[in-house]
């Protein structure tokens, strides 16, 4: 498959969505909503779960399954009260020493005159910060399309994993195109040029682990997940100093 190619695979509306993802990992999911300033934002859920016998707090950008979900979902476009819903809930994990589970499938932050006017930028900004400084362990899984700050506001993580055909990008192939070539139909070439597959994120140290997608959909998929996710949420909770090795992880990109 070429970049583009996983690019399409990982807009495909067939593919499992964060509801997909809680539903089948997790057990007694309680869903939390608003950001205690504004509304509540649909397009992230989040909220309380066991992953096992571990209490965690999961949270994940929703693109929705059918049309009308889409729309109330906004594409999966988070506004900024959907990036405070989740810097509270992470806030309310910490306070908790609960793990934080993130799933990232978004095209990018949504780009509205009002979620500029309420401080998106501001918004996403507060998210980076305050991430880095966590005292629990963070892991996010790009389980669709990483696009932009839209999907760094839940990425800055311990861990970053992957399916072996989702994106990681700070801009759209076509967006870049546009830019780069003043043609949007040369996106497969500039897909090429952003490195943005799996494999790219892996050899660059962006991502620590990418997962296979034999049987995506399935019971044995999920328990899989499951079952790595569990294992690495328990090693994390043996590190000593999380922020600061989240910091030199992040440092150390571009060396």
């Amino acid at each position: 498959m070429t970049a583009y190619d996983k690019v399409r695979t990982a807009r495909s509306t067939s593919r499992p969505t964060t509801q997909d993802y809680i539903a089948s990992m997790f057990t007694g999911f309680i869903e939390l909503h608003g950001d205690r300033r504004y509304r509540d934002d649909e397009a992230i859920i989040g909220g309380l779960a066991y992953l096992g016998d571990k209490p965690v707090t999961v949270i994940g950008i929703e693109k929705g399954h059918d049309t009308i979900e889409r729309m109330r979902r906004s594409f999966g476009a988070p506004e900024p009260e959907g990036y405070r819903k989740a810097l509270r809930l992470m806030k309310q994990a910490e306070k908790f020493r609960r793990p934080v589970v993130c799933f990232v499938d978004t095209s990018g932050a949504y780009c509205g005159i009002g979620a500029e006017e309420r401080g998106q930028g501001q918004a996403i900004a507060e998210n980076l910060m305050e991430m880095m400084a966590l005292r629990i362990p963070t892991v996010s899984i790009l389980i669709g399309e990483g696009g932009s700050g839209g999907a760094l506001a839940l990425a800055v993580s311990d861990k970053v994993w992957m399916l072996e055909n989702a994106v990681y990008s700070v801009i759209s192939p076509e967006g870049c195109a546009s830019i780069l070539y003043k043609d949007a139909s040369e996106a497969p070439k500039a897909a090429e040029s952003l490195r943005l597959t799996a494999e790219d994120a892996l050899s660059l140290g962006v991502a620590e682990r990418v997962i296979s997608e034999d049987g995506i959909g399935t019971e044995d998929f999920y328990g899989r997940l499951a079952e790595e996710l569990y294992g690495e949420l328990e090693a994390l909770g043996h590190e000593t100093d999380l922020p600061g090795t989240r910091y030199q992880r992040f440092r150390a990109f571009g060396r």
